[in-house]
């Protein structure tokens, strides 16, 4: 991990083609420009984590599939069990 000192209205490069400028210091946070080409993806670190998340809790666990798929399986009823009357 690199750690860099900036100052307000200074930058740092990152390749030839992405620039990131301080734009306000604050005690609650530093505000940044981050000039980059349209094609690179830039995102926030906790929206990152967010959209892992969320993705992990939409792909079903293989067990918890054959679990559901066995119990299903087992309750339904049989074509020659029929309601008696």
């Amino acid at each position: 991990m690199l750690i860099l000192r900036r100052k307000k209205n200074e930058s740092l490069l990152i390749g030839e083609n992405i620039r990131i400028t301080i734009i306000e210091c604050a005690s609650d946070g530093v505000r940044l420009a981050i000039d980059a080409p349209k094609q690179i993806s830039i995102l926030r670190e906790e929206l990152s984590e967010a959209e892992q998340s969320n993705k992990m809790a939409l792909t079903p666990d293989i067990n918890s599939v054959w679990a559901l798929q066995s119990l299903l399986h087992h309750s339904s009823p049989k074509k020659n069990d029929s309601p008696q009357q």
